[in-house]
């Protein structure tokens, strides 16, 4: 069987290419805050290629009702970030504050939260600097459980697939939720119809400040697996 022409998959155009293995981008692709290039322009035809890349991922019922708004208009990235920084505002005094949940997870882990709370910080004030805001949404508003659920399971493969493709062209992401807590203001100010379409989430995107990420600390696989039954 020939190789496929990857010129035909978008992933031939000019933008930077780490060449990483599969396994390398899905174990180092991070969620990106102190390490953002703020100052470096990232071209529109790179967006595109990430996209292309996430329209391939699996969507329910193939309706593929998703759509990804790009912020890049200065005045509108500073007025998205305002209310991302509401939302932090509020997350900082909840019990979830990441700052809050590090207690008796020992040391090692509770080093690791720290620096999670000081970059999650240093993003709250600094989201208004990035070149482009990434808003992943998906027609059909509902409170269905079940069809929440169901979008969910479309838009946010999508969404991962994206943020794994600009990994490998030098960018980096940041999955946020914070700014829903206004998301009809998100909606007014970036023209999105607030009743049929809902927003699943808020990323910067830029390149990074060099591209070497490592492995993160995680628990050990033994505490998060059941075989068969239910052993938690």
């Amino acid at each position: 069987m020939s190789e496929p022409d990857v010129s035909k998959l978008g992933l031939a155009a000019d933008g930077q290419r780490l060449g990483l293995s599969a396994d390398e981008v899905l174990q180092s692709t991070r969620a990106v805050r102190k390490r953002l290039d703020f100052d470096r322009p990232v071209p529109e035809s790179v967006l595109r290629e990430c996209v292309e890349i996430a329209v391939q991922a699996p969507t329910g019922s193939n309706m593929q009702g998703w759509h990804f708004v790009f912020v890049t208009e200065r005045d509108k990235i500073e007025a998205i970030s305002a209310l991302y920084k509401k939302g932090f505002d509020s997350y900082r005094n909840s019990p979830m504050y990441a700052g809050r949940v590090a207690s008796g997870l020992g040391a090692q882990r509770e080093a690791q939260q720290a620096r999670v709370t000081s970059s999650a910080e240093y993003l709250s004030q600094n989201m208004g600097r990035s070149p482009v805001l990434f808003i992943p949404c998906i027609t059909g508003r509902t409170d269905d459980p079940r069809m929440m659920v169901g979008q969910a399971g479309s838009i946010i493969p999508a969404t991962w697939s994206f943020m794994l493709a600009a990994r490998e062209r030098g960018l980096g992401t940041c999955w946020t939720t914070l700014h829903l807590g206004y998301e009809r203001e998100a909606a007014e100010i970036l023209g999105i119809p607030y009743d049929t379409v809902r927003q699943y989430a808020l990323s910067p995107v830029a390149y990074t400040l060099g591209t070497d990420f490592k492995l993160a600390t995680r628990t050990d696989l033994d505490s998060v697996m059941s075989w068969n039954a239910w052993s938690r």
